[in-house]
């Protein structure tokens, strides 16, 4: 994954039909010739089958490179989808470019080699019987009925087209600011007569974050074990999904039967739909703050409006180049810090509680639970699969800091108030703990906590007598 903004660039290689469609082209020191874009026409730096503008027999004339490196018969098609790229005209982010990429790098593979497959009928089975049993488990530590459903085997294929929905909503708000931002650049008397430009300007930014994301998506998918790794619900609802493949290399050097590692995991995936589907205003709240956080960032104009300013035709990347130092810049305003706050206590607060209900769940089940629980915990508190996806995207490191507090808080919730004290903190948002509580777990847990149950019965029953008294009206 691309550690800048928008840092363009797919792996070197790009099979179309697993291990058989890895043919290397002599001519193109060693890229894919199947893939139909040619030379970085436009700075996207990296694509398969393509020389980079102004690299060896590129340097006086930029479609040396694209000519020299193509096949013939993929010249045709490379115009062709760098036209469709240039057209795009529809909302901030070119998803089926993003779909499209995530796919490619998924084919590739991970680093250590392991490829994508297609999910066995045993490796299904046992993704079921493992959701069943945690689903079993967790009855008896939680008030929260389970939520899944259905209980799922993705491959890294199937992760990626089933979370698109949920990333779009999550990255099309700030992809919104940097797309206006783009057309914008220009003073306002040239903005009228630079239609075109502005036009083409857009629809660039759409596939430059398509690009990114693509790669992002793609990249993650080699890495979750299930649909709730980021702390957030990526999946469809009800839905509990495992990825065996990842599963494997997840428990592979941890000394832990392979049994246990997709137990334990299933679990928390389980935990995580329980929560999602019994807290109806959760989700809300989460995306929520995910874009009132994004609707704070600073796009810095000031590159772009460099770069637009010195951009060559014939060196496009320029715009590429001063993207890839950074534009987002979060802005120092009680509304952003406010955004940012509940963000990170909305995550710490549900994965604390997946932590301590998983862990009571599974302490006097598992040998290796606490070993388990550990390796997670450090998966998560340091940023995990999700960070970098994130801070890439959107300028923001998804990243539940506070998790352990968070986690001693609800078990000592769970001591003194019993499971339904714990778990009946989760049905308004005024009554969760806040940052300052994490400070003080003690003391919130000990405080006397307010009950919304009389007040809702309250609104109800005026809402009952508003109803009754504008039907003896009509009357």
């Amino acid at each position: 994954m691309s550690d800048t903004p928008f840092g363009f660039g797919l792996p070197p290689e790009e099979p179309e039909n697993g291990d058989e469609g890895k043919k290397k082209d002599p001519a193109g020191g060693g890229q894919g010739s199947g893939n139909p874009f040619g030379a970085n026409p436009f700075g996207f730096g990296g694509l398969p089958g393509m020389g980079a503008l102004g690299g060896q027999g590129g340097a006086d004339n930029p479609f040396a490179a694209m000519f020299g490196s193509l096949n013939p018969n993929d010249l045709g098609a490379a115009f062709q989808q760098l036209g469709q790229m240039l057209s795009y005209e529809g909302g901030p982010v070119n998803w089926d470019m993003a779909k499209q990429i995530a796919r490619q790098v998924v084919a590739q593979g991970t680093p250590d080699g392991t490829k994508d497959a297609s999910v066995g009928p045993a490796e299904k089975a046992a993704v079921e019987e493992a959701v069943r049993l945690a689903d079993l488990w967790l009855d008896g530590v939680t008030s929260l009925p389970s939520g899944a459903s259905t209980a799922v085997a993705w491959s890294r294929a199937e992760w990626v087209e089933a979370t698109l929905p949920a990333w779009q909503q999550l990255v099309d708000p700030v992809a919104e600011r940097v797309g206006a931002a783009m057309g914008d650049v220009l003073p306002e008397e040239m903005q009228a007569m630079a239609g075109p430009l502005i036009g083409m300007m857009r629809s660039m930014g759409g596939a430059m974050f398509g690009q990114q994301i693509g790669q992002a998506v793609g990249a993650l998918a080699g890495e979750v074990v299930g649909s709730t790794d980021v702390g957030l619900p990526l999946g469809p609802a009800g839905r509990a999904a495992l990825l065996p493949l990842n599963i494997e290399a997840f428990g592979k050097d941890l000394g832990v039967p392979s049994d246990e590692v997709r137990l334990y995991l299933a679990l928390r995936e389980a935990a995580h739909q329980r929560l999602f589907a019994h807290v109806p205003w959760l989700r809300a709240h989460l995306f929520g703050a995910v874009e009132g956080y994004a609707r704070g960032i600073k796009v810095d104009t000031s590159k772009l409006e460099e770069a637009v300013g010195q951009l060559d035709p014939t060196h496009p990347e320029q715009l590429q180049e001063a993207l890839q130092q950074g534009m987002f810049q979060p802005q120092d305003t009680p509304e952003q810090k406010a955004a940012l706050a509940r963000l990170e206590t909305a995550l710490a607060l549900v994965e604390g509680w997946v932590d301590a209900v998983v862990h009571e769940a599974a302490k006097s089940r598992l040998t290796s639970a606490d070993a388990l629980r550990e390796t997670l915990r450090r998966r998560r508190a340091s940023g995990g699969p999700a960070e970098q996806t994130f801070a890439t995207l959107i300028g923001l490191e998804l990243r539940p800091r506070r998790l352990r507090d968070a986690a001693r808080l609800w078990a000592s919730l769970t001591d003194a108030r019993g499971v339904d004290g714990r778990d009946g903190l989760w049905e308004h948002p005024d009554m969760l703990p806040t940052a300052t509580d994490l400070d003080d777990p003690d003391g919130f847990v000990h405080r006397e906590h307010l009950d919304f149950s009389e007040l809702d019965k309250m609104l109800g029953e005026a809402a009952q007598g508003r109803t009754e008294d504008e039907g003896d009206d009509e009357k």
